[in-house]
C-alpha cells in the first residue's frame, strides 16, 4: 500500500451554495501550515462546488474491477459517493469509460472523450459540464479520505483558484479542487503529448490557479490507495 502519487465546513443554503470560512492569503498558506487537527473556522459566502468521483481506471495491477472491492463492509464506489454526498455539493458526477451499473440515478455520468487519457480526460469533461465554479475531484480507490479533510480543502479555495495537496515533491491531483478556469489547461494538455496529471497540476500552480497544501505526516494515510491485490488487507 502506498500513497497516491499519480499523476483533494461549509453550510449549505437552500440554493446549494457553499459558505466558507475566512482564510489567509495563498502566500501565507505556503509559508505556514496549521496543525492537521486544527480545522475550526468561521465561514464566509463566496463559492459553490461540484464534485466528481473518478472511476475510470482500468485496474490492470489489481486484475479486477476496483469499484466493487469491499472496505468496511461496503463497495468502494458506495463509500466514496457517500463521502461526497456528505459535503452536499451542487451536483455529483461519476467519471468512467462506460456508465457503471452501480451509478445512482441522481448522480450524473461523465464519459471520457476518446481517446481516453485517464483522469485528465475525466476532469476536463467534468469541468466542461459543471454548473459550479469549482470542482472537487476524488479517486474511487482512495477509501481512507475523510469528510473533515475534504471540508478543509473546500475552505482553502478562492475565486479562480483551487487547491491541491502535495507530499514532498509530488502532487495529489486526484483529491483536489479545481477552479473552472483550469479547463483551458486541461484542454491544452489533451491536445499535446504529455498527459501526466503531475505536469498539469504543476502548470496550474505556476499559473496561480491552484495553491499547494502540504500534507502532514498524520494526513498521509488519507492518500493511501488500493492498487494491487496485496493492498486488500488494509481494507
Amino acid at each position: 500500500m502506498r500513497a497516491v502519487l499519480l499523476d483533494g465546513p461549509r453550510i449549505r443554503t437552500g440554493r446549494g451554495r457553499v459558505f466558507e470560512g475566512p482564510r489567509r492569503s495563498s502566500r501565507q498558506n505556503s509559508q505556514r501550515r496549521r496543525p492537521a487537527l486544527d480545522r475550526g473556522r468561521s465561514q464566509r459566502s463566496g463559492m459553490n462546488i461540484s464534485a466528481v468521483l473518478l472511476a475510470g481506471g482500468e485496474s490492470r495491477r489489481m486484475g479486477r474491477d476496483k469499484t466493487t472491492l469491499l472496505s468496511r463492509g461496503k463497495p468502494l464506489w458506495q463509500i466514496q459517493l457517500e463521502l461526497l454526498q456528505k459535503l452536499e455539493p451542487t451536483e455529483i458526477f461519476v467519471s468512467a469509460r462506460t456508465d457503471p451499473v452501480w451509478r445512482p440515478a441522481d448522480v450524473q455520468f461523465i464519459a471520457d472523450d476518446l481517446p481516453s487519457r485517464g483522469p485528465l480526460s475525466g476532469l476536463a469533461a467534468s469541468l466542461t459540464r459543471m454548473r459550479a465554479q469549482h470542482l472537487l475531484a476524488l479517486a474511487i480507490d482512495m477509501p481512507f479520505m475523510t469528510e473533515e479533510y475534504l471540508k478543509f480543502l473546500c475552505n482553502q479555495i478562492e475565486p479562480g483558484c483551487g487547491v491541491v495537496a502535495n507530499i514532498e515533491d509530488r502532487f495529489e491531483p486526484l483529491a483536489a479542487i479545481y477552479p473552472h478556469e483550469a479547463l483551458a489547461n486541461f484542454q491544452s494538455a489533451l491536445s499535446g503529448k504529455d498527459f501526466s496529471m503531475q505536469t498539469v497540476a504543476g502548470r496550474l500552480v505556476a499559473a496561480g490557479k491552484l495553491q499547494m497544501m502540504p500534507v502532514t505526516s498524520q494526513e498521509r494515510k488519507l492518500f493511501l490507495n488500493v492498487n494491487e491485490v496485496g493492498d486488500l488487507h488494509h481494507l
